[in-house]
């Protein structure tokens, strides 16, 4: 187990700002009377970013003053979570997913840019811009390797498009978050290949699959005819039937209903 401690330096106060302050207030009246304890994460993790994503005491004490709670447990809370930063971390915090899912698809990689670029882990550059450390899972093994720069997730990575990713927020250029592969949610490297329809927003799920579509004529005509028509409970058996045949005619008279009917 990871033996977490607070800095050694620390500042001398923390405030939490007016807009932070009203934020606070608000979460806290979300819990019953006396059980604004049940706050402590949220307020923690909102101090936490206001002072450059980590923690010093002064927001651990101010945290446990406006929960009315004793400063030693809202410590015991700090250092239990490896969320909280005890130490001061660089203006862009970089957590590199390690777990098995990102192993497998190259994070090794990612690291060795990161050992290259900003140095080890835990260590602020002496700009202040980076630091990085390697957590567990993040969630998003689909898009793996990635990593969670401050707020955003920053998926399919390689070590050439994560290091220009450094290359562009050292320079202060706008970075996109997400897929850095133009993949869209979780959908599959490839593209789409079942769960897609003619009549779906942008060529995504709706109620045909992609196999019947090149007969159906233009996408957009069929939108407008669609959206033209009034809308309805889906009708079961015979209705579904008669959209289908519809379909493979190549005279799409669907009725409204089958926007409500899914078959992925």
């Amino acid at each position: 187990m990871t033996v977490r401690r607070l800095a050694e330096v620390q500042p001398d106060s923390f405030a939490f700002s007016p807009e932070n302050e009203a934020w606070v207030d608000a979460i806290i009246a979300k819990y019953p009377q006396g059980r604004q304890a049940s706050a402590v994460i949220s307020l923690l993790w909102r101090a936490q970013k206001q002072n450059g994503y980590w923690l010093p005491r002064p927001a651990i004490e101010a945290v446990a003053e406006k929960l009315g709670m004793p400063y030693i447990r809202v410590l015991e809370i700090a250092t239990f979570y490896s969320m909280f930063n005890l130490s001061p971390v660089g203006e862009h915090f970089v957590q590199l997913c390690g777990t098995t899912p990102c192993l497998l698809a190259g994070s090794d990689g990612i690291k060795s840019v990161l050992k290259n670029r900003i140095g080890e882990p835990g260590v602020v550059t002496a700009d202040g811009k980076f630091s990085w450390n390697e957590v567990e899972c993040l969630g998003a093994c689909c898009n793996a390797p990635m990593v969670q720069i401050n707020d955003d997730y920053f998926e399919d990575l390689t070590p050439d498009n994560f290091a220009k990713l450094l290359d562009d927020l050292a320079a202060g250029r706008p970075v996109t978050a997400g897929s850095q592969t133009g993949r869209v949610s979780s959908e599959p490297a490839g593209g789409l290949t079942a769960l897609v329809s003619f009549y779906g927003v942008n060529g995504r799920s709706g109620p045909y699959c992609a196999k019947e579509a090149p007969s159906i004529g233009d996408p957009a005509a069929a939108q407008a005819e669609l959206a033209g028509q009034p809308k309805g409970p889906a009708e079961p058996g015979h209705e579904r039937l008669k959209q289908e045949e519809a379909l493979s005619s190549g005279k799409p008279e669907a009725s409204a209903s089958a926007n409500d009917q899914t078959y992925n």
